[in-house]
C-alpha cells in the first residue's frame, strides 16, 4: 500500500510543479518582458524637434574623390535639430551605413535597411548624446559622421 501513496504524491508533486512553472511563465511572457522591451521615457521636445537636419548625398557622391555626404560631419542638437534626413540626390543607391553597430535606447539600430534610392530618404531620430560614424555599402570611400549633443537651453 506504500507504493501506491507514494505514487500519488509524485504525481501531485509533478502537477504542483507543471502549475507553478507554468504561472511564472504567464506572469513573464504577461508583465516582465513587455516592461523590459518597452521604449524609455523621452521627453516630447526630443522626440518632436523644432526642425529636421538634412545631410545630402549630392550628385556624383558614388565617384571616388568627390564630395558624398554634405554636410560631412555636423553638430546635430538635442530638441533643435535631432531628426536627420539623408536625401540621395545623387543618380546611384547609397547606403547610410554604421562603421560599428550602433543603437539609440529609443530608436533602435541606426543605418538604412536597404540602399537609398535616388530621389529617396532615410531618417533617423536621435534621442540621446551620441557620435556616429557611417559609411556607403557599395562605395566604401563614402564617409560620413556627426556628433548629436545636448541643448545648452
Amino acid at each position: 500500500m506504500s507504493t501506491s501513496t507514494s505514487s500519488h504524491a509524485y504525481g501531485i508533486g509533478v502537477i504542483a510543479l507543471i502549475l507553478g512553472m507554468s504561472a511564472i511563465l504567464v506572469f513573464y511572457t504577461s508583465f516582465y518582458l513587455p516592461e523590459s522591451l518597452e521604449k524609455p521615457s523621452v521627453a516630447e521636445h526630443i522626440l518632436h524637434p523644432a526642425e529636421d537636419f538634412i545631410i545630402n548625398i549630392v550628385v556624383g557622391a558614388g565617384l571616388e574623390g568627390n564630395d558624398n555626404y554634405v554636410p560631412n560631419s555636423p553638430k546635430i542638437t538635442l530638441t533643435i535639430d535631432n531628426n536627420v534626413i539623408w536625401m540621395n540626390d545623387d543618380e546611384t543607391p547609397h547606403t547610410v551605413t554604421p562603421d560599428h553597430r550602433h543603437s539609440d535606447s529609443y530608436s533602435g539600430d541606426f543605418g538604412s535597411s536597404g540602399v537609398v534610392m535616388p530621389g529617396e530618404s532615410y531618417e533617423f531620430l536621435f534621442t540621446e548624446p551620441q557620435e556616429v560614424y557611417y559609411h556607403c555599402e557599395p562605395h566604401p570611400w563614402m564617409t560620413g559622421s556627426l556628433v548629436v549633443e545636448k541643448s545648452r537651453f
